[in-house]
């Protein structure tokens, strides 16, 4: 079993901790929201910066929300660069720049220490349930060091290639979630509107070629309008601005995923930010003057 340290205890962070608990890890927690009580009942330990996680710790993970509070973590006043030590491990779980995480992996390497990207989807749920996809951008020989260790918070774990692939892994699913939240909420509002109950249009379209996980979890959230996050759309726009940017300095167009993060603008704009995702569908709801009905 290992020493390991997790930075950052919000939706995702707690329970993917908690399973590393269960799994006889010895775990040094660190959050700038606190350490939930739950976690150090269990057995975690709480420390007072990432330098002091750092400095326990052989493996040390990340899972924050945006790219400059990794870079704060990592190497800003009592962040993890002042407490590491040659040999150790950085593992970034948080969704942030591919480009960056690149620029972090090297600086990381050079004090001799390995650097693995490895996003994560799969929400609260897959959290909770240590059912995560994880896509891994690391050297081999670092995959399979840290390999036992996420499985046991996910399922799906693919190693993508190399330092900042697994980010733009990431980067590609945000693309096709969003877009199957938008279509799911065009499907649903169209069926309402015609007069069919959406409920069982959506059980109808369950058993065909239609048939997703978006459907599944979040066409249920439209129709019983539970948009507690789950995931939120502050989130999901700021991976949407990760895929355009890219996009953008690629020369290439991503003319749908613009739509959607145009979407999402439109639930901030209302005062949506922490929504959950599936909410898109009230961007839509205003448009057709008409809710999805239960």
């Amino acid at each position: 079993m290992s020493n390991i340290g997790f930075i950052g205890l919000g939706i995702m962070g707690k329970p993917m901790a908690a399973n590393l608990i269960k799994g006889g890890h010895t775990l040094f927690l660190n959050s700038r929201s606190g350490v939930p009580q739950e976690l150090t009942a269990a057995g975690g330990i709480a420390c007072d910066s990432a330098k002091q996680v750092a400095e326990r710790s052989e493996i040390i993970i990340l899972m924050l929300p945006d790219t400059p509070d990794v870079e704060k973590v990592l190497f800003g006043p009592q962040g993890i660069v002042s407490g590491i030590a040659t040999g150790k491990t950085v593992v970034d779980m948080s969704s942030i720049s591919p480009l960056e995480t690149k620029t972090f992996a090297r600086r990381i390497n050079e004090l001799g220490c390995e650097y693995v990207d490895a996003p994560v989807s799969g929400g609260e749920v897959g959290a909770k349930n240590a059912a995560l996809t994880i896509m891994v951008g690391a050297g081999e020989a670092t995959f399979s060091k840290v390999k036992s260790i996420f499985e046991l918070m996910g399922k799906n774990i693919t190693l993508v290639g190399g330092n900042g692939d697994g980010q733009t892994c990431k980067v590609a699913n945000q693309i096709i979630v969003a877009l199957n939240i938008e279509a799911v909420g065009e499907a649903l509002l169209f069926a309402s509107k015609a007069g069919a109950d959406p409920a069982r249009v959506r059980q109808a379209l369950m058993g065909g070629f239609a048939a997703s996980r978006i459907l599944e979890v979040h066409g249920e959230r439209m129709i019983k309008r539970t948009f507690d996050p789950g995931f939120r759309i502050e989130l999901h726009q700021k991976d949407l601005n990760l895929a355009l940017s890219g996009a953008r300095a690629m020369g290439m167009s991503l003319p749908n995923t613009a739509t959607a993060q145009e979407l999402f603008n439109s639930c901030t704009a209302s005062g949506g930010a922490k929504w959950d995702h599936s909410a898109l569908v009230r961007a839509l709801e205003r448009m057709a003057n008409h809710e999805v009905a239960k």
